[in-house]
C-alpha cells in the first residue's frame, strides 16, 4: 500500500513540475507576443487551407464521375486545389520563419539566466560542483526550450485544431458513426500513448543520469590530464567510463526496445480504426448512399487526422524527455545562495581602509568550528600577516574578510562597518585577492592581466605586469602580451602564472589587498622583487597575507599565530624570535632546511 501511495505521489509530483516548467516558459513567450500571435495566425490559415484540400478533391471527383453526361474539365475546382496545397505550404513556412525568433530569443534569455544565476550562488555551491554534469545540464535545458516551444507551436497546437476540424466535417457531412469511430481512435490512442510513455520515463531517467555522470568522469579525467599521468591511471579512467557506458547502454537498449512496443501498438489501433471507417463508406458507396468523391473525401480526411497523430506518440515522448531535461536546469534556477544579503543592504562607504575582526567564529557546514574568538585590526597601511600550520584557518580567515562566507559569530568590520550588513559586491570590489591556487583564463597574457579592470589602457596593463616584473619574460615571447596561457593557465609556471595574478590584482588596485601564500611558488629572485614592489605599496593598501614561507612576511607590521582556531601569539618577527615560541620553532625549522637546500 505504501509503495502505491509512492508511486501516486511521483506521479503527482511530476505532473506539478511539468507545470511549472510551463509557467515559467510563460514569459519569454510573452516578450515576444506579436510574433507569436501571428504564427498562430498563420497556423489557423495553414490549416483551413489544408482541411479545405479533401472537400475540393470530393468536387473533383464527382464531377469526373459522371456516366451518360458530357464531361467537362472542372478547371476552376482544379486551380483551387493547387492554391490551396500552395497557401497551406505557404503559411506554414510563414508561421516557421515568424516563429524563429521567439525559439531562438527564448534559448538565449534562459541561458543567460542560468549562466548569471551560476555565479550568484556561494562557494561552497562551487566547490561541491561536477562542472561536466552541470554543462550538460545545461545543454539539454536550453535545447529544450526550443524543442518544446517548437512542438507546442509546430505540432500540438495544429495537431488540436485539424483534429477538431476533421471530426466536425465528418459529424456534419456524414453518419456521425464515422465521427464517433474516429474520435474514439483518437481518444484510445492517445491513452495508450500517454499511460505506456509514462511507464517507459524511468528508462530516460536512468539514461541521463549516466550520461551526465560519464560525462562528468571524461571532464574531470581530462582537466586532471597530468595527474593521471603521473600516477599511470589511464587504463583506470577508461574503464570508469567503459562501466558508466556499458550501463547507459543497457538502459538505452531497454529503451528503445520498449519504443519498438509503443510504436506498434500505436500503429495496430490507427488501421484498426481507419479500416473500420472505411468499411462502412465503401458499403455507402455500394448502397449509393455515398458518392465515390464522398469516399476519397472520407479516406482524405483520415489521412489528415492520422498523419499528424501518428507522430504524436514521438511529440509526446519528446515533450516527457524535455520536460525531464528542463527541470534539471530549472532546479539550478531554483538553488539559492547561502550566502544571502540583508534587505535594502547598503554599499560599503570606503575610507581608508581599516579592517577589523572581532571575537569571530566559523564553522564549515557539518564541521567542527574552524576559528574561535578571533581578534585583531589591521590599520590602514598596515601589512599583517597569517601563519600557522596546516589546516589552522588561515585561508578560512581570508575568505571571510572577501565574504565568501558569513562569520557564524563576531563581526568583520571594515571602517566600522559590518560587512554582513553590506551589498556583497560593494565589499568584494574593495578586495584584491591572489590565491595560491592560481587559475588563468584560456586567454591571451594580455587578456588575464587586464581582467583585473576591464577598461584599463595597455599602458596601465604592462605598468602593472612591470611591477609584478612578469614583463621580462613576457618580452621573451614570440607574440608577447598575445601568447596564450592554455587551460587554466597550463602553459606557463606556477610562478609564471602567480605573477600574472599579482599583476592583475595591482591593476584592480583595491584597497585592500589578500595574498594567500600567493608567492609560495616564486623562485628567490622572484620572490624578492615582488615583495620589494609590495612594499612599496604597502603604504597605500591594507594589506593581510597568508604565508607559508615566514621569509616574506619578515617586514610585515604584525605577524598573528593560529593554533587551534585561536591566536597563540602575535607580534613583529623580532619579537616572535624573542618570545621563543611557536613562531620561532616555525622559523628556525625552515631556516634549517633552507640552508640543507643550500
Amino acid at each position: 500500500m505504501m509503495h502505491s501511495t509512492a508511486k501516486q505521489t511521483k506521479a503527482y509530483n511530476f505532473k506539478t513540475r511539468d507545470i511549472k516548467v510551463l509557467k515559467k516558459l510563460m514569459p519569454y513567450l510573452l516578450k515576444m507576443r506579436v510574433r507569436v500571435i501571428l504564427a498562430t495566425l498563420f497556423l489557423i490559415v495553414a490549416k483551413l487551407a489544408n482541411v479545405t484540400v479533401p472537400i475540393v478533391l470530393k468536387e473533383i471527383v464527382d464531377t469526373l464521375d459522371q456516366t451518360n453526361v458530357l464531361l467537362i474539365l472542372p478547371l476552376g475546382m482544379l486551380f483551387a486545389y493547387g492554391a490551396l496545397r500552395l497557401a497551406s505550404s505557404l503559411f506554414n513556412e510563414l508561421r516557421d520563419a515568424i516563429f524563429a525568433k521567439v525559439r531562438y530569443h527564448a534559448m538565449h534569455l534562459i541561458a543567460l539566466g542560468v549562466f548569471k544565476h551560476l555565479h550568484t550562488l556561494d562557494l561552497s555551491f562551487h566547490l561541491d560542483r561536477r562542472i561536466g554534469g552541470i554543462t550538460r545540464d545545461i545543454d539539454r535545458g536550453t535545447q529544450s526550450v526550443s524543442t518544446l516551444l517548437s512542438i507546442f507551436v509546430f505540432n500540438i497546437i495544429p495537431s488540436f485544431f485539424e483534429i477538431c476540424l476533421v471530426i466536425g466535417l465528418l459529424w456534419i457531412n456524414y453518419d456521425s458513426f464515422f465521427a464517433t469511430i474516429s474520435l474514439l481512435t483518437v481518444v484510445f490512442y492517445i491513452g495508450l500513448t500517454l499511460a505506456i510513455t509514462t511507464w517507459r520515463m524511468k528508462y530516460r531517467y536512468e539514461m541521463n543520469d549516466m550520461q551526465s555522470e560519464a560525462n562528468t568522469n571524461a571532464v574531470d579525467s581530462l582537466i586532471n590530464y597530468e595527474t593521471v599521468k603521473y600516477f599511470n591511471q589511464e587504463q583506470f579512467e577508461v574503464n570508469r567510463y567503459d562501466k558508466t557506458m556499458t550501463r547507459w547502454e543497457n538502459v538505452a537498449t531497454k529503451s528503445f526496445t520498449s519504443m519498438t512496443a509503443l510504436n506498434f501498438i500505436q500503429g495496430a489501433v490507427i488501421a484498426i480504426g481507419v479500416t473500420i471507417v472505411l468499411i462502412f463508406a465503401s458499403q455507402g458507396v455500394v448502397d449509393q448512399n455515398l458518392s465515390l468523391g464522398d469516399l476519397i473525401m472520407i479516406q482524405a480526411l483520415l489521412l489528415q487526422l492520422f498523419m499528424p497523430l501518428g507522430s504524436l506518440g514521438i511529440i509526446y515522448r519528446q515533450i516527457k524527455h524535455n520536460f525531464i531535461d528542463m527541470n534539471n536546469m530549472f532546479d539550478l534556477l531554483e538553488r539559492s545562495s547561502k550566502l544571502q544579503d540583508v534587505d535594502n543592504a547598503p554599499s560599503l562607504n570606503m575610507g581608508k581602509g581599516r579592517v577589523e575582526f572581532n571575537q569571530v567564529a566559523f564553522a564549515y557546514s557539518g564541521k567542527d568550528p574552524v576559528l574561535k574568538n578571533i581578534s585583531f585590526t589591521i590599520e590602514p597601511g598596515q601589512k599583517v600577516a597569517i601563519v600557522g600550520s596546516s589546516g589552522a584557518g588561515k585561508s578560512t580567515l581570508a575568505k571571510l574578510l572577501f565574504r565568501f562566507y558569513d562569520v557564524s559569530h563576531g563581526e568583520i568590520l571594515i571602517d566600522g562597518q559590518d560587512i554582513k550588513l553590506l551589498d556583497q559586491h560593494s565589499v568584494q570590489s574593495a578586495i584584491g585577492v591572489v590565491p595560491q591556487d592560481t587559475v588563468m583564463f584560456n586567454e591571451s597574457i594580455y587578456y588575464n592581466i587586464a581582467y583585473g579592470k576591464p577598461n584599463a589602457g595597455e599602458a596601465e596593463v604592462k605598468q602593472a605586469a612591470k611591477l609584478s616584473f612578469i614583463d621580462g619574460f613576457i618580452a621573451k615571447l614570440p607574440k608577447g602580451y598575445d601568447t596564450l596561457v592554455g587551460e587554466r593557465g597550463l602553459k606557463l609556471s606556477g610562478g609564471e602564472k602567480q605573477r600574472l595574478a599579482i599583476a592583475r590584482v595591482l591593476l584592480k588596485n583595491p584597497p585592500i589587498l589578500i595574498f594567500d601564500e600567493a608567492t609560495s611558488a616564486l623562485d628567490s629572485y622572484s620572490e624578492k622583487m615582488v615583495q620589494k614592489a609590495l612594499s612599496g605599496l604597502s603604504s597605500k593598501h591594507t594589506t593581510l597575507v597568508i604565508a607559508h614561507r615566514l621569509s616574506t612576511i619578515v617586514d610585515a607590521d604584525k605577524i598573528i599565530v593560529l593554533g587551534d582556531g585561536v591566536i597563540s601569539e602575535s607580534g613583529t618577527h623580532e619579537q616572535l624570535l624573542k618570545a621563543n615560541g611557536q613562531y620561532a620553532q616555525l622559523w628556525y625549522m625552515q631556516s634549517r632546511d633552507t640552508l640543507k637546500q643550500e
